[in-house]
């Protein structure tokens, strides 16, 4: 294990409920969601060394229940090359990736887990499973994608929504983006957000039309249709996220200057806005989709172990915080 790996790998075992408060924003996340108890998780098709690795270590670390589902062979095979002992863990025998994404959507609906989590497949295949009209995990909202970006620039944990499922939203999908983003950055435990709606100006002008839907969001949440967070927009990048860049332009507002949530308006903007940060500002990146029955997170090869934990921590605490409402109810 190269030497990197195991240093963030201590860092996070080392984190026990006596522990002084971790610097990382990652960190934080990590040590609220082993204290919620672990999550009961389907991983789809792991069948390579990072994927299998991000569940196991998740796993030691008390933060998820893995349930591997996917062609046996394969698996076994990957854990050996990785050297990682899985034998205490359930194994549902698929065929190929595509079987794997199916079952793993029916042992949702049999509920036999919390959260969904991503493994050596395409994302399109697992998502394909999880949109079927018939047989997938959709519900009333719009199935959307947030980044949990962690900036060493920037002083606070930011959600970056939606840069990976909607190509183009209408006004409609964008309320649901929005919506999910702040339903989990209150769920993850990080209090009422601050949302930024962003375009090239913070105007609003007929010549840029995701200005004029910025002006309308912000309306919906006027009307109580956007709950739970404080919305403003237009408003540019500089002056979403630059205190000064927001005095300079006059800009009076409890979100500008200091947002937490930025809303593109568009998958283009927002992946690329995303990877910016990734590449350039040397930021870490988790993320997960919001929107079906359950939350779905989804990793890269690329992805650190810190990142890959974030991943599933904040999908513990989301599936964590959505079990607590449902035993209200139901008291």
């Amino acid at each position: 294990m190269p030497l990197e790996r195991e240093s963030e790998i201590g860092t996070l075992h080392a984190m026990g409920p006596g522990a002084s408060p971790p610097e990382s924003k990652y960190e934080r996340l990590i040590a609220r969601a082993k204290g919620v108890g672990a999550a009961a998780t389907i991983v789809v098709h792991p069948c390579d060394e990072s994927s299998l690795r991000g569940a196991v270590e998740a796993a030691e670390l008390g933060i998820i229940r893995p349930t591997f589902v996917g062609p046996k062979d394969k698996i076994d095979a990957a854990a050996r090359q990785a050297h990682l002992d899985i034998r205490r863990y359930e194994i549902v025998d698929t065929q190929h990736s595509d079987a794997a994404a199916e079952k793993a959507v029916a042992l949702i609906h049999e509920g036999k887990g919390e959260l969904l989590m991503k493994g050596s497949l395409h994302t399109d295949e697992l998502m394909r499973a999880v949109t079927a009209s018939k047989t997938g995990l959709r519900t009333e909202r719009r199935i959307s994608h947030v980044f949990i970006m962690d900036v060493p620039t920037y002083h606070e944990t930011l959600f970056i929504t939606d840069a990976a499922i909607n190509i183009f939203p209408d006004l409609d999908a964008k309320r649901d983006i929005i919506q999910n983003a702040i339903d989990l950055f209150t769920k993850v435990g990080l209090g009422t957000p601050r949302v930024a709606i962003l375009s090239a100006v913070e105007t609003v002008t007929s010549k840029i039309p995701s200005t004029i839907e910025a002006a309308a969001l912000c309306k919906m949440a006027d009307r109580k249709q956007i709950t739970g967070g404080v919305l403003d927009g237009p408003l540019a990048f500089d002056n979403a996220i630059d205190p000064e860049a927001a005095r300079i332009k006059g800009i009076e507002s409890p979100v500008a200057g200091k947002a937490q949530i930025l809303v593109v308006p568009d998958l283009e903007a927002g992946n690329m806005l995303a990877k910016n940060l990734i590449f350039l500002s040397k930021a870490d990146s988790a993320g997960i989709v919001l929107g079906a029955r359950v939350p779905v997170v989804l990793t890269s090869r690329a992805d650190s172990v810190r990142s890959r934990m974030a991943s599933c921590a904040a999908a513990v605490l989301y599936a964590a915080a959505r079990r607590q409402t449902l035993d209200r109810v139901v008291v």
